[in-house]
């Protein structure tokens, strides 16, 4: 969470407050303090990621180790430790993989790319066969933007209000967060940015009925607007864990067939069973035309990423729609055959969902015993608990986030905080029940101490 005015929230870390103040004066050691120095030295400062807040020297499992030597498990991961740090098996092929071909010039293929492709191609429904894959998220949400445009003749793109996409001028272009904006000058034209459907929160309302309202409102934008070529949306956002309903999306994907859109689906960081799914969308039984995955991909070991599009956009043969030097990446493909592998041959899913179920129990219990909590909501290991002053005014509790949080790091549990005000609890899908049992008691001790 980063704050331009107090008060002015967005993602990120916070890195300026008093709160933040004492964790540096009071729980950082010389030769830590000594090395975040010289980070702030001799990297550009840029917002949402500085300074830093500790430093890592090991990275296990669950967790990880500071070079004070402090345990803390992660339920932030950045998304990309979806199979945990370190996890032995993929390491152990990606070892394999350098030793043969690290790297593959882009006028060959090889066979890792290859059949990660035609492994995708069997996990996705209809005809989503095509694969273009890039370094990162960011870079494969440019390919989709671009891609849509070859396939619509239309440049227009709607995405929603606050949406994250990433950071390049074409992504923040397309995404709907003003920080990234700022100072940015001329973007992307042809974007426009609408409400989510939310839990909550929003002029909506958040029943099955007040939802399609949502739909019917993208709906109205495509007529009146004209020349929109492409809706580019999360599934599920993960960021403070908006769950949209099943009659919304079926409603979105009806929208987008009658007026020639394409729809582009980003589960960069929630694919990979971190909703009990492989990917989010079969919660909801639609196909994306376009989908981007990332992150975890890699095995939270290499920057890795893919798009998926449908057979009949294989249109675009005389435009380079991503020509990354890395494209064909080897250890990026092998990464990421040998994450899906775990996922299929350790039954992460079904595993997902039986703790998604002891999380849903214990987060409503603790929200049972504190009122500061007003809302918690969540899928497979992804939830969010929402804290608020008032229950009826939904008053933001920003303050008890921040001291919650950092007294759960003290304590060894890291997490993101969104909107400044919601805890996002995204651990590993391999963490073990006992780590689960020790984050929400570390957790409930948290809000025991909250001023």
């Amino acid at each position: 969470m980063q704050m331009d005015t107090f008060g002015s929230f967005t993602e990120g870390d916070i890195n300026i407050t008093e709160e933040r103040r004492k964790w540096d004066r009071h729980h950082l050691d010389p030769k830590t303090l000594e090395i975040l120095n010289d980070d702030a030295r001799y990297f550009l400062h840029q917002a949402m990621s500085t300074p830093c807040l500790d430093v890592l020297e090991f990275s296990q499992g669950s967790g990880m180790k500071t070079l004070a030597g402090n345990s803390i498990l992660d339920f932030h991961g950045n998304n990309v430790h979806q199979l945990g740090y370190g996890n032995k098996v993929i390491i152990e092929q990606i070892t394999n993989q350098m030793h043969r071909l690290s790297f593959s010039p882009r006028r060959y293929t090889n066979e890792p790319a290859v059949n990660l492709a035609k492994k995708l191609a069997s996990l996705l429904p209809g005809n989503l066969n095509r694969s273009l894959f890039a370094p990162g998220g960011t870079s494969v949400i440019g390919i989709a933007l671009k891609l849509a445009r070859v396939v619509t003749g239309k440049h227009k793109v709607v995405s929603l209000t606050d949406s994250f996409h990433g950071a390049s001028l074409d992504a923040i272009s397309a995404g709907g967060e003003a920080i990234f904006k700022k100072h940015m000058g001329p973007l992307m034209p042809g974007v426009i940015n609408i409400p989510p459907p939310t839990t909550y929160r929003g002029i909506f309302g958040s029943t099955e009925n007040d939802q399609i309202k949502y739909a019917d409102y993208l709906e109205y934008v495509i007529e009146k607007e004209g020349d929109i070529g492409a809706f580019l949306v999360e599934t599920i956002r993960n960021t403070d864990v908006q769950i949209p309903t099943k009659t919304y999306w079926k409603r979105v994907r009806e929208i987008c067939d009658r007026h020639n859109v394409v729809l582009i689906l980003d589960e960069i960081p929630i694919a990979l069973g971190r909703t009990g799914k492989m990917f989010a969308f079969e919660h909801y039984d639609i196909e994306p035309d376009i989908l981007c995955i990332g992150k975890g991909l890699g095995g939270g070991i290499i920057p890795f990423a893919a798009m998926v599009a449908r057979d009949s956009f294989n249109i675009a043969t005389d435009v380079s729609l991503g020509h990354y030097t890395h494209e064909k990446n080897p250890l990026g493909s092998i990464a990421a055959s040998a994450t899906i592998s775990f996922i299929e041959e350790n039954n992460i899913l079904q595993k997902v969902e039986q703790k998604s179920q002891w999380m849903k129990t214990k987060l409503s219990e603790l929200k049972a015993d504190y009122p500061l909590i007003g809302d918690v909501r969540g899928i497979g290991l992804l939830w969010g608990v929402e804290l608020v002053k008032d229950h009826e005014s939904r008053e933001k509790a920003s303050l008890e986030a921040e001291q919650i949080m950092y007294s759960c790091l003290r304590n060894g549990l890291s997490f993101k905080i969104s909107q400044g005000n919601v805890l996002q609890l995204s651990p590993a899908l391999t963490i073990t029940e006992g780590e689960l049992e020790k984050a929400m008691e570390i957790l409930s001790i948290a809000f025991q101490n909250v001023k």
